[in-house]
């Protein structure tokens, strides 16, 4: 089930944790960020440039926003985000107060509501949460009890939600009411073993197929809806971390990874670590919906 793929670098510079890789079509170009460096970038790949703004604080995700910008999940809660001025203007904090938390993964659903979820950055067990956030911005907690909350993604009709918990290494899936983002009870969809790293950010391609980035597994995989593996993709790097489908038609997969955190020995192995992959994987994604609010 390995396979090999047209794999380019389209930005070597390394950042030190890529993640939340979104395409946008109004721009042509992948918004993503580096939560360690506290950038979000925007990829041009018609040019090849990549343009970046700094802020004074973790970066876990971003969800493009129909009226313009974005919406950011910042170490310090929801915040929006003017991409001409790059001015943050918050909206909730749901983890004020919180220790050793941060926000993590993120995406939009199909109806325009950003998702986000936590980190208990000393791994203490059951203390993370994932939380959505609405158009009118009132921010509710779904779902509770986690360590590392990750691999946050759709199925293209919105019927089903996938989520996971990387400490745990296991992905969860379950019925996803598209009128009021509730969710159904939770089965596990797949867990990762030994050597397979853990699971990372995800998304779905048109198929209903979902693509995991494993973190310390070093490869993409493509699993079909009944959580059978379809296809292995290695990377050239151990901790690929999230992927998106974008490009003229979605038929690119963005693929973001990490250089942070490696042992010397591992960045002179693998010295691509950090950096953004393009990859020709045959298929096609969706697009990504933007935020209502």
């Amino acid at each position: 089930m390995a396979s090999d793929s047209s794999i380019e670098v389209v930005r070597r510079t390394p950042a030190l944790l890529g993640e939340s890789p979104v395409w946008s079509d109004r721009d042509q170009a992948l918004y993503w960020v580096d939560i360690h460096g506290c950038r979000i970038h925007r990829f041009d790949p018609a040019s090849g440039n990549d343009t970046q703004w700094q802020l004074g604080e973790n970066v876990g995700s971003l969800g493009l926003r129909s009226r313009g910008g974005a919406v950011v999940a910042l170490r310090s809660g929801f915040h929006f985000f003017d991409f001409a001025t790059g001015v943050t203007t918050p909206i909730v904090n749901p983890i004020a107060g919180a220790r050793n938390l941060r926000f993590n993964d993120g995406r939009c659903d199909r109806q325009g509501r950003f998702w986000s979820g936590t980190v208990n950055e000393k791994r203490e067990p059951g203390t993370a949460a994932i939380y959505r956030l609405d158009a009118e911005l009132q921010c509710t907690p779904v779902v509770e009890g986690i360590t590392v909350a990750n691999t946050i993604a759709w199925s293209p009709d919105g019927t089903r939600m996938y989520f996971g918990c990387s400490w745990e290494r296991v992905i969860f899936t379950c019925a996803f009411d598209r009128g009021t983002g509730t969710l159904g009870e939770r089965r596990v969809f797949t867990s990762f073993g030994p050597g397979e790293g853990a699971p990372d950010g995800a998304t779905t391609d048109e198929d209903g197929c979902l693509w995991v980035a494993h973190h310390d597994g070093g490869r993409i995989t493509r699993f079909r809806p009944d959580g059978k593996v379809d296809r292995i993709i290695p990377m050239p790097v151990p901790r690929p971390s999230s992927c998106s489908f974008g490009g003229v038609g979605y038929d690119t997969l963005y693929v973001t990874s990490v250089s942070s955190g490696l042992d010397p020995n591992v960045l002179r192995e693998a010295p691509l670590s950090g950096a953004l992959f393009a990859l020709d994987v045959g298929v096609r994604g969706v697009p990504e919906p933007m935020f209502a609010g």
